[in-house]
This record gives C-alpha cells, structure tokens and sequence, in this order.
C-alpha cells in the first residue's frame, strides 16, 4: 500500500496511516491417527500509528504436538498481539484420548481412529473449522482448518495472501490429518505441516507462519503429532517514521518503495514511533 499522511493530532503526536497483520501460534497436531492443529488467527487492516505512543507486542509460540508416549492431543496455539488487536492461537488436533479437535483462531480436525472425532470450530473473522475425521478401521484424521478456508476433509485448510511485505506470501495453513491404515495428508497452503501415515510422525507447521502442525499416523512410538508455527506481527508505514524495537522483542526493518516494513518474529516488548 501506499500510506497517507492522517490528520495530524496534535503537535507532538502526529498520525500516520499503516497496515498491520497479526498471526496468531499454530497449533500442535496430535498423535496416532491425530487430527492436524488449526492455524493461528489472522488480522489486517488499516491502522494510525500514533508518535511517541507505546503499542505492546507479542509473537505467540505454535503449541505443542501430541505425544505417543505422553499426553497425545496437541496443544493449542498462543495467541499474538498487536496493541489492541488480539489473533487467537490455533485449536488442537483431536486424539485418542480426546477425540475432538479444539476451537481456536482456526479449529482442530478431529482424530480418525475408532471414533469420528468432530472438527473445532474457528474464530469469526480469523480463521475456519476443521474437519471431522473417518473413525473408520482404516481411515483418516481431519485436517486442521485455515485462515481461508474450512477443512472437508483429511488435508488441510489452506491461509491467506498477503503482500504486506511487497511480495505475496501465504500464512496461517492448517495442519493435515494423521492416516489409518492409509497415508497422511497434505497441510494447507501458509505454512501447515503435512499428516503421518503409519508409524509416522507429522510434520511440524512452518515457523513464523501460524501454521498448524500435522497429525501422527497410527501403530507405533514413532506417530507423534507436528509442532504448530509460530506467529508473527508485521508492520507497514510511512518511510519518514522511524521505530524503534523495544527489549524484549526479535524484529527487523526493511524500506520497500515509499514505505518501511517492521517483521517482528518473536517476543513480548513494546515498539514505539518517531
């Protein structure tokens, strides 16, 4: 985009337009036979960045996968902040133990195995359900629903574009579903981590895309669920501003065209501008 100069508010605390885009953790997807973890809440829009103003931020970590030998169901994602605006971590794959996926930024598919574990219903204006998964003797996990579309089946969901940065890049993808008896699935688009098939591990969700983790595939010690991806906050405004990056946060500063882009990629701190 290309920022306008806003009404200036008062002497010392002028205003300009921006962009912002907050991407809540994925989620962890579960394991043996798992349903793929939701991607993390996503949210973009127009924004006035105020001038000596601290504006807190946070980079939510994905969640947990789900472990054979431990607790099987995947972990929710945490959630991201940027000033007031909050993007939800992405629900859980269902397992085993619990077998339906957790509501989140994007919901969780539910496990495939034995019982049809239901898909987590999505967060309104972030992100969408996942799936429910088969329950059959072979069968399949759902997958993890995305930022730009339910899960309908084992695959994941796929995110959103954004070119925030000056190039189009894809986020916030849901996990895919751990197989039965048969192979795991894709994730989505942005980041999601693929499923397992037998004795297979899922894949972990890309970093610093709120990707959800894959679902692990059945039998054995070997079918644990993904990890989610983390979140990020990126930042986009008028070149003739400067930021600064407070303790506490992992961030980086590019100029592209008449605008500067701020990627926070980890971290809980303040940024402010000058």
């Amino acid at each position: 985009m290309n920022p306008i100069l806003g009404i200036v508010a008062s002497q010392n605390h002028p205003r300009s337009n921006g962009e912002y885009l907050v991407i809540a953790g994925g989620a962890g997807g579960a394991a043996l036979a798992g349903g793929g973890g939701g991607s993390g809440g996503y949210r973009a829009d127009i924004f006035s960045y105020l001038v000596a103003t601290n504006y807190t931020v946070t980079v939510g970590g994905g969640g947990a996968q789900g472990e054979v030998s431990g607790t099987r169901k995947g972990n929710n994602g945490n959630n991201s902040v940027f000033s007031t605006i909050t993007s939800t971590g992405g629900g859980a794959g269902g397992s085993l133990d619990s077998t339906a996926g957790n509501t989140g930024g994007s919901g969780g598919g539910g496990c495939g195995r034995a019982v049809a574990g239901v898909g987590g219903a999505g967060t309104s204006g972030q992100g969408f359900d996942g799936a429910a998964g088969a329950g059959t003797t072979t069968g399949f996990a759902g997958g993890g629903g995305g930022a730009n579309a339910a899960a309908t089946g084992q695959a994941g969901a796929n995110g959103n574009a954004s070119s925030i940065t000056g190039s189009s890049v894809t986020r916030a993808g849901g996990g895919g579903g751990g197989g039965w008896g048969q192979a795991g699935a894709s994730g989505g688009s942005g980041g999601g981590g693929a499923g397992g098939g037998d004795g297979v591990a899922g894949t972990n969700g890309t970093t610093n895309t709120g990707g959800g983790g894959g679902g692990g595939g059945d039998y054995n010690a070997g079918a644990d669920g993904g990890l989610g991806g983390s979140g990020v906050v990126i930042l986009r405004y008028v070149n003739t501003l400067t930021i600064t990056i407070g303790a506490g946060l992992t961030g980086t500063t590019a100029t592209v065209g008449s605008d500067k882009v701020t990627t926070i990629t980890a971290g809980t701190g303040n940024v402010s501008f000058a």
